[in-house]
Protein backbone atom coordinates (compact mmCIF):
# COMPACT_ATOMS: atom_id res chain seq x y z
CA UNK A 1 0.00 0.00 0.00
CA UNK A 2 1.08 3.56 -0.58
CA UNK A 3 -0.11 7.12 -0.21
CA UNK A 4 -1.94 8.51 -3.20
CA UNK A 5 -3.07 11.82 -4.59
CA UNK A 6 -6.04 10.13 -6.29
CA UNK A 7 -9.43 11.37 -5.16
CA UNK A 8 -11.13 9.70 -2.21
CA UNK A 9 -14.51 11.19 -3.23
CA UNK A 10 -17.26 8.68 -2.67
CA UNK A 11 -15.45 6.73 0.01
CA UNK A 12 -17.28 6.14 3.28
CA UNK A 13 -17.24 4.06 6.43
CA UNK A 14 -18.32 0.41 6.06
CA UNK A 15 -17.90 -0.78 9.69
CA UNK A 16 -14.20 -1.57 9.22
CA UNK A 17 -11.98 -0.51 12.14
CA UNK A 18 -8.68 -1.44 13.74
CA UNK A 19 -6.64 -0.38 16.75
CA UNK A 20 -3.19 1.23 16.49
CA UNK A 21 -1.22 4.25 17.62
CA UNK A 22 -0.48 7.37 15.60
CA UNK A 23 3.22 6.46 15.79
CA UNK A 24 2.56 3.01 14.29
CA UNK A 25 0.49 4.50 11.48
CA UNK A 26 3.22 7.01 10.68
CA UNK A 27 5.59 4.03 10.29
CA UNK A 28 3.36 2.06 7.92
CA UNK A 29 1.35 4.80 6.15
CA UNK A 30 3.78 7.75 6.24
CA UNK A 31 2.87 11.23 7.34
CA UNK A 32 -0.86 11.99 7.29
CA UNK A 33 -2.15 14.21 4.48
CA UNK A 34 -4.30 16.00 7.03
CA UNK A 35 -3.19 16.55 10.61
CA UNK A 36 -4.88 18.88 13.07
CA UNK A 37 -4.31 17.15 16.38
CA UNK A 38 -6.17 19.68 18.48
CA UNK A 39 -9.44 17.81 19.11
CA UNK A 40 -11.61 20.57 17.68
CA UNK A 41 -12.87 18.66 14.66
CA UNK A 42 -14.33 15.19 14.07
CA UNK A 43 -10.96 13.99 12.75
CA UNK A 44 -7.39 14.71 13.92
CA UNK A 45 -5.49 12.56 11.39
CA UNK A 46 -6.38 11.44 7.86
CA UNK A 47 -4.50 9.37 5.29
CA UNK A 48 -5.57 8.73 1.69
CA UNK A 49 -4.02 5.50 0.47
CA UNK A 50 -4.25 2.86 -2.21
CA UNK A 51 -3.77 -0.88 -1.91
CA UNK A 52 -1.29 -2.85 -3.97
CA UNK A 53 -3.95 -3.30 -6.68
CA UNK A 54 -4.87 0.43 -6.72
CA UNK A 55 -8.00 0.34 -4.52
CA UNK A 56 -8.45 3.77 -2.86
CA UNK A 57 -9.09 3.93 0.89
CA UNK A 58 -8.81 6.34 3.80
CA UNK A 59 -7.70 5.91 7.41
CA UNK A 60 -8.86 8.36 10.06
CA UNK A 61 -9.74 8.73 13.72
CA UNK A 62 -13.39 9.61 14.32
CA UNK A 63 -14.88 11.87 16.96
CA UNK A 64 -12.13 11.61 19.57
CA UNK A 65 -12.60 15.36 20.23
CA UNK A 66 -9.29 15.58 22.10
CA UNK A 67 -5.59 15.78 21.39
CA UNK A 68 -4.18 12.30 20.74
CA UNK A 69 -0.85 11.07 22.08
CA UNK A 70 1.52 9.55 19.54
CA UNK A 71 1.77 6.21 21.40
CA UNK A 72 -1.88 5.96 22.50
CA UNK A 73 -3.83 3.01 21.09
CA UNK A 74 -7.11 4.17 19.54
CA UNK A 75 -9.70 2.87 17.10
CA UNK A 76 -9.22 3.95 13.48
CA UNK A 77 -11.83 3.91 10.73
CA UNK A 78 -11.18 2.68 7.20
CA UNK A 79 -13.16 4.34 4.43
CA UNK A 80 -13.67 2.94 0.94
CA UNK A 81 -16.08 2.71 -1.95
CA UNK A 82 -17.40 -0.62 -0.61
CA UNK A 83 -17.12 -2.97 2.33
CA UNK A 84 -14.98 -5.28 0.18
CA UNK A 85 -12.56 -2.39 -0.46
CA UNK A 86 -12.25 -1.56 3.24
CA UNK A 87 -11.67 -5.22 4.12
CA UNK A 88 -8.95 -5.44 1.46
CA UNK A 89 -7.34 -2.33 2.92
CA UNK A 90 -7.64 -3.69 6.45
CA UNK A 91 -5.80 -6.86 5.44
CA UNK A 92 -2.87 -4.83 4.06
CA UNK A 93 -2.85 -2.59 7.16
CA UNK A 94 -2.90 -5.63 9.48
CA UNK A 95 -0.01 -7.24 7.59
CA UNK A 96 2.02 -4.03 7.86
CA UNK A 97 1.26 -3.59 11.56
CA UNK A 98 2.20 -7.22 12.26
CA UNK A 99 5.55 -6.58 10.57
CA UNK A 100 6.50 -3.80 13.02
Amino acid sequence: MKQTDKSANGTSFHDTTFTASVADLRKILGEPQCEQNDGRDKCNFDWTMETEDGTIFTVYDWKEYRRLKEDEMIEWHVGGLSGADTEKALNEIADALNSL
